[in-house]
């Protein structure tokens, strides 16, 4: 490219992106360079607009030279004070229209306030970009293949890729003429622009029409790029966060209905069998006490075998609601008066003294009975019984973290083979019973088969309890950094760290961030970096994966869930089903959403809902 060619195509990129800074503020528009920053005024308000502070007093209508000269001198010396390499231009050569040097002036801003985000420095700024470019780019090679920020790009492809990387509802990548390169330009530059926000800043022949297209004016469009799908990446992370609050608070309902109706069943069950015993009477009969025996024996075999069962299921399923709601640390569920846990044990205490009276009205009637065989099995049943319990209620009563709950599972589970052994110690002491025609005992509630269909119920909570938190405990290793990312993020260390210090210095940490898209405003910054480096001169390779690892992996928490949902309603203090749905949150939560959030005039109040959920011990802004 011609010097004068590449200083047109400069020209008029720099104007743009001028332009877009002023446009902000409703000031007047630059149309040319070399002329409208003539007397400094439009300089210092670019200054002010994007250094987010004031120069202070300046002349606001300058009519003599010496009036210009000194709002641009103005206007340099801020640039220096802001550390920005200053070289071989002066106040005159601005008053003078120099566009070569205002072009280089110009460059030198762009660098420090549009890409300084990833480094102050020109040369790492390039890299660093370039960098994410290849990053972004990579599942599309070998039609993509970004070496630089010229000819890499002359196709339209590589522009194409980016955006299909980050909203393929926007672009069908898969669909392109590969061939049609100003087609294809045409096509990412009006995307950009119409959908994503990002100004035009060059045009399809500075691309196209050239054989070496100008390095600087593609950085500063790609620049635009980097900006918006880094924000893009925050709205599309926190609308997974949001995805996965909601479908835990929605399994979370489902599992409390299931729980309130199961427990109203047994509940009525329970109620309807004792009613029934308080109305039966007796005959002076042996046939009809044996009647009323071989129906207690069925009923234990049957009914109160499933009541055992479901009493188990019940106080296991409330502590997996309970375990489920403090991960997000919500308020705890409370069931309903009358369904709560110690009305079940309160109806059971009631039901197993009613029982037991019912079993001694039965074997009064029973007398060939043998005690000391009586005895010795339910000195045997109860204290297998008792064993049994403890382990449930264990289980049912289990706390803190899922690894711990599935170690002392796994420990309740080894405990079952001596169990298993004191079983069988338990049945030669039925079949003797039985052989001598005992069928009844008032020294226990429990039979052999009683006790192995608990001892199995137990076995089974057991290996669904191992299972339930063996899965929950992968789903959240998912949701962590796999080794592949880590070695991604050891090789971008290594690409900053310059000096081979096994260190990163301030400027190559925030470049590292921001080629992995993390970015920072300064004061974000400088304390992410006060945090990481710890008092030392730069971070090491070991605390910037750590740091890496805790901005990206999703260890969710309802302070997290309340950010996401604030990301996703662009800092708005409710959220609009369009919010959810341009978030690409997918339509069953967001119907769920709609449907259990508090409704305001002008969308749904996200932030009282959360609070209503959090538990009320939990600190919360």
């Amino acid at each position: 490219m011609q010097a004068n060619q590449w200083q047109n195509v400069q020209n008029r990129t720099f104007t743009k992106w001028f332009n877009t800074k002023l446009s902000l503020h409703d000031l007047p528009a630059v149309f040319d360079l070399g002329k409208d920053l003539s007397d400094g005024i439009l300089l210092i308000q670019l200054l002010e607009i994007i250094g987010d502070e004031q120069l202070g007093k300046y002349n606001r209508k300058p009519r003599l030279r010496l009036h210009k000269l000194e709002n641009v001198n103005k206007a340099l010396e801020y640039i220096k004070s802001k550390g920005m390499p200053l070289t071989n231009i002066g106040p005159a050569d601005i008053v003078d229209g120099n566009l070569k040097l205002i072009l280089g002036l110009i460059w030198t801003l762009i660098l420090r306030f549009t890409i300084a985000d990833i480094n102050e420095e020109g040369l790492t700024a390039k890299e660093g970009l370039l960098l994410w470019c290849q990053r972004k780019t990579a599942k599309y090679r070998p039609e993509v293949e970004i070496h630089d920020f010229s000819r890499s790009w002359t196709n339209g492809l590589a522009f194409c890729a980016l955006i299909h990387k980050h909203r393929p509802d926007l672009l069908n990548y898969h669909e392109l003429d590969k061939k049609e390169n100003r087609k294809n330009m045409q096509l990412a530059f009006d995307i950009a622009q119409e959908h994503i926000g990002i100004p035009r800043l060059i045009d399809v022949e500075d691309v196209c029409d050239v054989d070496r297209p100008d390095e600087r004016s593609i950085m500063t469009y790609i620049a635009e790029y980097f900006h918006a799908f880094s924000t893009l990446d925050k709205v599309e992370t926190a609308a997974r966060r949001v995805e996965r609050f909601t479908e835990v608070l929605m399994l979370t309902r489902a599992m409390q209905e299931d729980y309130e109706t199961r427990m109203k069943r047994l509940l009525e069950s329970i109620s309807r069998v004792r009613e029934y015993w308080k109305a039966s009477t007796f005959e002076n009969t042996y046939s009809d006490v044996k009647a009323h025996s071989r129906d207690f024996v069925g009923f234990k075999a049957a009914e109160k075998r499933e009541w055992v069962k479901e009493k188990i299921d019940l106080e296991s399923l409330l502590a997996t609601i309970q375990t489920s709601l403090k991960t997000y640390q919500l308020r705890i569920y409370e069931p309903p008066a009358g369904l709560k846990i110690v009305d079940l044990e309160r109806e059971w205490k009631d039901f197993l003294t009613e029982e037991a009276d019912r079993s001694k009205l039965i074997n009064t009637r029973m007398r060939e009975i043998k005690e000391s065989m009586r005895i010795s099995f339910a000195e045997r049943a109860n204290s297998f019984s008792k064993m049994l319990s403890t382990i449930s209620n264990e289980i049912s009563n289990l706390q803190g973290e899922w690894r711990d709950q599935l170690e002392h599972v796994e420990f309740l589970q080894e405990h079952l083979g001596p169990l298993e052994i004191e079983l069988a110690s338990v049945k030669v002491h039925s079949d003797n019973c039985k052989e001598a025609g005992i069928e009844e005992n008032d020294y226990t509630l429990f039979s052999y088969d009683d006790l192995e269909h608990e001892y199995s119920v137990t076995a089974e909570i057991i290996a669904h309890k191992i299972k339930y938190l063996q899965n929950e405990i992968l789903e959240r290793e998912k949701r962590t950094l796999s080794k592949q990312e880590l070695d991604g993020i050891a090789t971008v260390f290594r690409h900053f760290e310059k000096k081979k210090s096994n260190m990163l210095n301030e400027l190559e940490f925030y470049a590292a961030l921001a080629s992995l898209g993390l970015v920072y405003d300064s004061e974000e910054g400088m304390a992410l970096f006060e945090r990481a480096s710890n008092g030392e001169e730069g971070v090491t390779c070991e605390r910037f994966t750590e740091v890496v690892m805790e901005e990206l992996e999703d260890r969710d928490s309802a302070r997290q869930v309340l950010y996401a949902f604030c990301d996703v309603a662009d800092g708005k203090s409710y959220v609009t089903v369009e919010d959810l749905m341009k978030s690409q949150v997918r339509p069953n939560f967001v119907n769920f959403l709609e449907t259990n959030m508090k409704k305001r005039t002008e969308g749904m109040d996200y932030l009282t809902w959360i609070r209503e959920l959090i538990a009320e011990d939990k600190e919360f802004p």
